[in-house]
């Protein structure tokens, strides 16, 4: 069972999410916010899988929202607003659902929260480079840089190019792995140095937005 709660200053939006919500057997929607404060306080006390999330709320958005929770659950982002989109990914969305959505795309969005889940319990997962199949491991991932329409994805000992999007690869990435530049992905436990532009894994210097730099710090430094 997947656990959830729903933010959206919009009552009609919340509706929409307990019309589709209520066909997903395997999803429980406990709690529907329209104050995003309250919302922080129940994350605070209680633990949840998945929270449906809007951007463009009063007095506080859905990002910051995110940044002060510092929950460990996914998020799936609910919009009106498309150009939201490649942040929502910084912030390790598991998926985009941009208003109004029908049912479709959102059991689609939740089957993605769902296999996410169950990567989460395992140590690796696979990807397909040219005619093969490459299994990777978690532990071993430093990073992941955007190469045109490829990904190059670097181990501690050899990198594999696989034809994926940040979009695709994210579904399929633990919470400790973390988009911190439009072009990179990293694991952010294994950090060595973080610098304001920059972060140094195993040797690699990595370009960091500034966004990325400020989550990384609140993690890396304790």
């Amino acid at each position: 069972m997947i656990r959830a709660i729903a933010i959206d200053d919009e009552p009609i939006a919340l509706k929409v999410i307990e019309e589709h919500a209520s066909k997903i057997p395997f999803l429980q929607v406990e709690e529907y916010f329209t104050d995003a404060f309250a919302a922080l306080d129940f994350l605070q006390q209680n633990k949840v899988d998945l929270i449906f999330l809007d951007i463009n709320m009063p007095d506080i958005s859905g990002l910051d929202l995110l940044k002060a929770s510092a929950g460990d659950f996914q998020t799936v982002f609910t919009t009106a607003y498309s150009e939201y989109a490649v942040e929502s990914y910084e912030h390790n969305a598991s998926d985009y659902l941009l208003k109004p959505f029908e049912f479709g795309r959102f059991l689609k969005a939740v089957m993605k929260v769902k296999e996410k889940l169950k990567q989460a319990k395992e140590d690796y997962f696979f990807v397909k480079s040219g005619y093969e199949y490459i299994r990777i491991n978690f532990d071993d991932l430093l990073f992941i840089k955007g190469e045109g329409n490829y990904l190059k994805l670097v181990e501690k000992e050899r990198s594999t190019l696989t034809r994926m999007t940040f979009e695709e690869i994210s579904g399929q990435l633990p919470e400790n792995f973390m988009q911190v530049h439009r072009s990179y992905i990293m694991n952010s436990i294994l950090v060595e140095k973080l610098e304001k532009h920059q972060a140094t894994i195993d040797g690699h210097q990595i370009p960091i937005n500034s966004e990325g730099y400020e989550r990384l710090k609140s993690i890396v430094i304790k």
